[in-house]
């Protein structure tokens, strides 16, 4: 039986009193697995113990069998995507591009080529050789995802990789991800917000304050949500009428006017939602957007640890 491309046993590390994660326990196999949790949760920690930046205070990590710290190795085969947008300073894209490929082990011919290609295939060819101090936030994120994708890495590390990107680039990096998970490869992909996960995955970690609340199909974590009140907006023509509408509905458990928009709980969400869309037929509606507020994973997570 093959090594897990990822596995942690009970890892805890710390960061002078505070706890980035507590026995953390779980293995990743190929595919594609969201790693989710709200800001400070512990996933950007997880990533790095993950990459071998930093080595746990308490048990064990181990990548493809073997513990990735300090290890060239094990870490030529591991390709991370950092929330953080460092870079040297006065670097373009290309020379940035290139010297990671040279330092993960290519040689100065194939790195070359590579930059290139990547370039292209994240839509920076041409803006190659401008400064990345000009590019913007979605551009560089870009780029990073070229970084790690360079060496084509077997487990791929992903942290908020959708950060800062247009609609078109959250498609096309939504796209990549999928196929990477689709042709063997151990991808971990974090966010705190649960749709753009879902967009990519249906198996998930639930994190919060460092420890893993669940774990498993997305279908099966909102089965946990089953008794808890979902959050909508409405935005309309008329909020006043919209919101005395659904105060007498059986499936609302309160409603309040936010300016254009009503805000309401359900218990009840397909009734509520076919009520709605009853409403929506009507002229006087006007109904603009509905918007399930709970989708940002505050939210989520109040729920499980309240």
């Amino acid at each position: 039986m093959s090594e897990p491309a990822l596995r942690f046993e009970r890892v805890t590390r710390w960061y002078g009193p505070v706890a980035g994660v507590l026995e953390v326990s779980f293995s990743l196999e190929a595919g594609v697995t969201g790693l989710l949790g709200p800001n400070g949760a512990g996933k950007s920690t997880i990533l790095h113990l993950a990459a071998g930046l930093i080595r746990p205070g308490m048990g064990k990590v181990e990548v493809f069998g073997r513990p990735p710290f300090r290890s060239g190795k094990v870490r030529s085969r591991v390709g991370l995507l950092p929330e953080t947008q460092a870079f040297p300073p006065g670097v373009t894209g290309r020379s940035f591009l290139r010297t990671c490929l040279l330092l993960s082990g290519l040689s100065g011919r194939e790195a070359r080529r590579r930059t290139e290609v990547l370039l292209e295939e994240v839509g920076l060819a041409g803006a190659a050789g401008r400064g990345v101090a000009g590019y913007s936030q979605g551009m560089k994120q870009r780029l990073k995802l070229a970084q790690a994708l360079g060496h084509d890495p077997d487990l791929l590390l992903l942290d908020e990789p959708l950060t800062g990107l247009d609609p078109v680039a959250r498609r096309d990096v939504i796209a990549r991800v999928q196929e990477l998970g689709e042709r063997g490869k151990a991808v971990l992909v974090s966010s705190h917000v649960l749709h753009e996960v879902e967009a990519m995955t249906s198996r998930v970690i639930l994190l919060n304050q460092g420890r893993i609340l669940a774990w498993g199909e997305i279908s099966e974590i909102r089965a946990l949500l089953r008794d808890q009140p979902v959050r909508v907006r409405v935005r309309g023509r008329d909020p006043r009428r919209l919101a005395a509408e659904m105060v007498r509905w059986p499936s609302v458990g309160g409603v309040r006017i936010a300016g254009e928009s009503v805000e309401g709980e359900t218990w009840e969400a397909e009734a509520f939602f076919r009520a709605l869309g009853e409403v929506g037929k009507e002229e006087w509606a006007g109904i603009e957007e509905v918007r399930i507020l709970d989708e940002n994973l505050e939210a989520l997570f109040d729920y499980l640890v309240g």
